[in-house]
């Protein structure tokens, strides 16, 4: 089975504003002040790199993630 490719959005606790992070990465790959910012620059990568983009809330929970290509379980089209 192929691993899909994740790019997470997260709230930084120390310097504050949003982070970007690959998938088990201990660093992040870019800060930003704010989750707009942080969120259309993990769609852009997640598209060039066909990923998976996961924001998080504040509190760490994740909230609508998107797939920007290569997911090994793409949704099925229940309306049709």
């Amino acid at each position: 089975m192929v691993k899909r490719k994740e790019i997470h959005v997260v709230p930084n606790s120390q310097r504050g504003g949003w982070d970007i992070k690959r998938e088990n990465a201990e660093r992040a790959s870019k800060h930003f002040e704010t989750k707009a910012d942080a969120v259309s620059a993990a769609i852009a990568q997640a598209k060039r790199i066909g990923a998976e983009m996961i924001p998080h809330n504040k509190n760490g929970k994740i909230s609508n993630p998107n797939s920007y290509g290569g997911d090994p379980f793409p949704q099925r089209d229940t309306k049709h």
